[in-house]
């Protein structure tokens, strides 16, 4: 059995260790901060007995777990990121535990009065009589993905600590700027060495990932020109109520509030402007390839069209492709979906295979060539102030991970 304290003491102290990425920052890993944990993660993978322990000049952290069967496995590996998410505060964590779940609201910040509800976040209701983790209401928690190493440094422990577990050779990976898309950029697939992965970065207790976001950015540049205000009949251009015009031009409902499942959307993330320039940033994201590229297309269509309508060029984009579908890559092996199927399965987890609505350093690394399916962490509420994941889900994703590694020892007997 997975020693519950041990989970929450080693989660906190991660946590705890502020690793925001910054996605204006050129640099990997993009900020100082996130060495921190990287030289933690590294130290404490040495001090637990594992092998190969490296950490590289940005900050990818990898270590190996040796076979301790005779017959030949597949080497595989489990991935995780240490960066936090940049949309909400993540300095001074405060966590709180909550022990005995009763299902209720659970007040974040009596001062602020900052309640997470269990009406309006339902899924609360399922961890009833369980441990929770929150937030003070203050910040974010952080259990994306600090959860997920949790769960594997947890996992390498107890594998060490009890031999008589067959498994393989496993490689262990963790990497910094997930966060900001940059997870798996410097990622050397080469040197991890494994013939497949799993990233422990998925949500509820259960999850299992292997299609995601095809994903693409797209700048928004409009230009104005700016006149006195008394003086600007026919002569001043608000590049601020051209924005208006083109995001009130994109379909309304294909957005992140309006869509869920499969549904693809355009997300206006940021904008800034004054008469002479405004900007504004999209993430586009789709399920389906082909609506992905048609998206893409809709952008600059619209962008060309309200240029002809000023009879300038007044709006120019860039859009950059980040990620694409894992599903293509996965589906030539799914055997590496039923090993963990059987393995959620054998710890009494009941599989959810669900989309990913979003992305993971997974669907980059299974277009380096390496297949690398999402398993649940635990968390939910992710980058905000209702963050919160309960103990025992961090439990049954450590126990999927030792499973895994038996399993697949057993497969290739």
């Amino acid at each position: 059995m997975i020693n519950k304290q041990r989970i929450i003491d080693r989660f906190i102290s991660y946590i705890t260790i502020d690793t925001q990425s910054d996605p204006h920052s050129t640099t990997t890993p993009s900020t100082d901060k996130q060495w921190v944990l990287a030289q933690k993660l590294a130290s404490e993978l040495k001090e637990m007995g594992m092998t190969e322990v490296s950490i590289d000049d940005h900050a990818y952290v990898m270590a190996t777990l040796p076979a301790n069967v005779p017959h030949k496995v597949p080497v595989i590996g489990f991935i995780s990121h240490f960066d936090t998410s940049p949309d909400f505060n993540a300095t001074n964590i405060k966590p709180q535990i909550i022990e005995n779940y009763d299902g209720n609201d659970i007040i974040l910040n009596k001062e602020k009065n900052i309640i997470l509800s269990s009406e309006y976040f339902d899924d609360l209701k399922q961890y009833k009589g369980q441990t929770i983790i929150t937030t003070d209401g203050t910040s974010l928690l952080s259990a994306d993905d600090k959860a997920g190493i949790t769960e594997i440094m947890t996992a390498m422990k107890y594998l060490l600590d009890n031999p008589e577990i067959p498994h393989g050779k496993i490689r262990v990976g963790f990497t910094p700027d997930e966060e900001i898309g940059r997870g798996a950029h410097k990622f050397d697939v080469e040197k991890f060495g494994a013939e497949w992965a799993y990233t422990m970065d998925g949500s509820q207790i259960g999850e299992l990932e292997f299609e995601n976001f095809n994903a693409a950015k797209a700048i928004v540049k409009v230009n104005g020109k700016g006149v006195h205000p008394g003086y600007a009949k026919d002569k001043m251009v608000n590049s601020q109520y051209i924005a208006v015009d083109f995001i009130n031009s994109l379909p309304r409902l294909e957005t992140p509030e309006h869509t869920e499942g499969r549904q693809g959307f355009f997300h206006l993330s940021d904008m800034k402007g004054d008469v002479e320039e405004t900007v504004l940033e999209y993430i586009i994201r789709d399920h389906d390839l082909g609506h992905f590229e048609a998206r893409k297309e809709m952008i600059q269509d619209l962008a060309s069209e309200i240029c002809s309508q000023y009879e300038n060029d007044c709006i120019s984009v860039e859009i950059i492709d980040q990620y694409f579908n894992m599903k293509e890559k996965i589906e030539p092996v799914m055997h590496i979906i039923e090993i963990a199927e059987n393995a959620m399965k054998a710890v009494n987890v009941e599989p959810i295979l669900k989309p990913i609505r979003g992305g993971t350093d997974g669907a980059q690394l299974s277009y380096m060539g390496l297949p690398c399916p999402n398993i649940f962490a635990g968390g939910h509420n992710f980058h905000g102030k209702y963050e919160y994941v309960p103990v025992e889900s961090m439990q049954k994703a450590t126990e999927v991970i030792v499973k895994i590694a038996e399993l697949t020892s057993e497969n290739y007997k």
